[in-house]
């Protein structure tokens, strides 16, 4: 299955940052923010998971619950949340199998030498766990402002 917008989005179940699992199964009902980033600790991806920080109240008033996933370990999740202050939860998708299933496991480039990583992208999917939005190769400036005006239109 793959992340279609319109349609059921994929299923997951992954460890989280201080040892807990996520399951997008026991999140109906809620609207859930699933957003992929490259690396913890690395410039773009600290601010980015600043910019969801301190966005938290108008994502917990529009009933939202953010997501932040990386292939880093459990472990590098819990540090970049600690010296982040981030107060959402972070999956550790080690094995790939969650960006292969949202497509943002991709072939990137950078000084000409070609690489997979992840793809800086966000969805949201709605309480019924119906895929409503993606952003796909995101920028980060700008970006926690536009999803949570999508989440708050929900």
């Amino acid at each position: 299955m793959t992340a279609v917008v319109g349609k059921k989005a994929p299923d997951f179940t992954m460890p989280t940052d201080g040892g807990g699992r996520v399951s997008l199964k026991d999140l109906k009902g809620q609207t859930v923010i699933l957003y992929f980033y490259p690396k913890d600790q690395t410039p773009g991806c600290t601010t980015e998971a600043c910019d969801f920080r301190d966005n938290m109240a108008a994502f917990n008033k529009a009933a939202a619950t953010v997501i932040g996933v990386s292939r880093d370990s459990v472990k590098s999740h819990d540090n970049f949340k600690q010296k982040q202050g981030l107060t959402f939860t972070l999956g550790s998708d080690e094995d790939g199998k969650v960006c292969e299933a949202y497509g943002t496991w991709i072939e990137k480039s950078m000084y000409g030498r070609k690489y997979m990583g992840i793809e800086r992208a966000t969805f949201l999917i709605d309480g019924k766990g119906v895929l409503r939005r993606e952003w796909r190769g995101v920028k980060v400036k700008g970006h926690v402002a536009e999803v949570l005006a999508a989440a708050q239109a929900l």
